[in-house]
């Protein structure tokens, strides 16, 4: 496959309601899932742009939107989205 049919798939992964985006991953397990989590915080604090996000044993839950911009999806959001499939693809072995 392609990387921008790659890309694409991943978008379509990403719900955007209500002013955010949303995305539900698995993992494996918890330690798996804690790997992800952790990897994503140190790109988040790097993008100074920290996501919402919820996890229960090997499931993340994530919401992404832009406080400074009003509390709505913005070019930020989409951006961390693209690095946090990257970091799930990794690290799950998927393909988004």
């Amino acid at each position: 496959m392609r990387q921008q049919d790659r890309q694409n798939q991943q978008i379509f992964m990403w719900k955007e309601e209500d002013s955010k985006l949303k995305r539900s991953l698995t993992f494996k397990d918890f330690k798996q899932a804690l790997a992800f989590m952790n990897e994503v915080g140190e790109i988040a604090e790097e993008m100074n742009h920290h996501p919402w996000w919820s996890n229960v044993y090997n499931q993340v839950e994530i919401e992404l939107t832009t406080h400074d911009a009003g509390n709505t999806v913005t070019e930020k959001d989409h951006q961390l989205a693209q690095h946090i499939d990257e970091v799930y693809s990794r690290i799950a072995g998927t393909n988004g």
